[in-house]
């Protein structure tokens, strides 16, 4: 489990989840579930939108990147978390810690972005029904989404990049199913305040900003509903925006239960429990 002192990490150890060993059965098949849904479901919504021309609007063209990203993200971790539970081994190779730590943040930066962009797309739907595809044109649409994709890039490989340079010692043991920045930056022997640094800066930054354009877009949705109180409109309203607040509230109260437990120092357990929910049951 221990390695001697030495500047370069060839693999780390994942603890996985907090489990009893008579439960990994159930977990097991319970995870593999739900990706499988989240795979199959996802890649189903990519079809829909792609054959059917009623579909090839600036919502679905969002809806279909966002199904994309969570393909994705769910990829990331879960089939490495069930090899393990599956074979008992924990250990990941160096490169590939640092490889599923990029796309972990790649692809999680995505989704952020992608919901404050639909948040907007539906502000624009409902509060400004007539200029709607004067707005919402084709070019606009496409620039949101590169930018989207090219932060994300930027801000993950910024992290990884840090993190590459630093060196491990004797520790290679990670409490998490995944490897989790966080963790990795513990582990570390070498000066890690740039990093830090960064994770306290950047990574808020990453989830406050699109956080606060939804949190603007719903404002204002609210209040042009409030001046037009009918029943007609209210369901109309709920219908357009209600899976998309149900997974922001979800994938956003999973990340601030994360980040609080962590602040105030509570246990590990909390955190991996409320990981998973935005890993695997956000997607789903």
């Amino acid at each position: 489990m221990r390695r001697e002192n030495q500047s370069s990490m060839s693999e780390f150890l994942l603890l996985g989840l907090p489990t009893q060993p008579e439960k990994q059965g159930i977990l097991f098949a319970l995870f593999l579930g739900m990706y499988l849904t989240t795979v199959l479901g996802n890649l189903l919504i990519i079809l829909l939108i792609r054959l059917d021309p009623r579909l090839h609007t600036p919502m679905y063209f969002f809806l279909s990147h966002l199904a994309l990203s969570d393909i994705s993200f769910s990829s990331v971790t879960i089939p490495k978390m069930l090899k393990n539970m599956q074979t008992q081994d924990q250990s990941i190779p160096y490169a590939g810690c640092i490889t599923q730590t990029y796309f972990f943040m790649f692809f999680g930066c995505i989704d952020n972005l992608l919901l404050a962009v639909m948040a907007y797309d539906r502000y624009v739907a409902i509060c400004h029904p007539l200029h709607y595809a004067i707005i919402m044109r084709e070019e606009l649409c496409l620039c949101l989404l590169a930018g989207s994709w090219l932060f994300s890039c930027a801000a993950a490989l910024t992290h990884t990049l840090l993190l590459a340079q630093l060196s491990f010692c004797a520790d290679n043991i990670i409490p998490h199913f995944f490897c989790d920045l966080a963790a990795l930056v513990k582990l570390s022997c070498s000066d890690t305040s740039l990093n830090e640094l960064l994770i306290f800066t950047l990574g808020p930054a990453v989830v406050i900003f699109p956080l606060s354009g939804i949190l603007v877009s719903y404002g204002h949705i609210g209040l042009s509903i409030l001046k037009v109180p009918s029943m007609k409109g209210i369901c109309k309203a709920l219908s357009t925006c209600g899976s998309h607040l149900s997974v922001v509230s979800l994938f956003y109260g999973t990340m601030m239960a994360v980040y609080f437990s962590s602040s105030s120092g509570q246990s590990h357990d909390k955190d991996i429990i409320a990981s998973v929910m935005y890993t695997v049951v956000t997607p789903c």
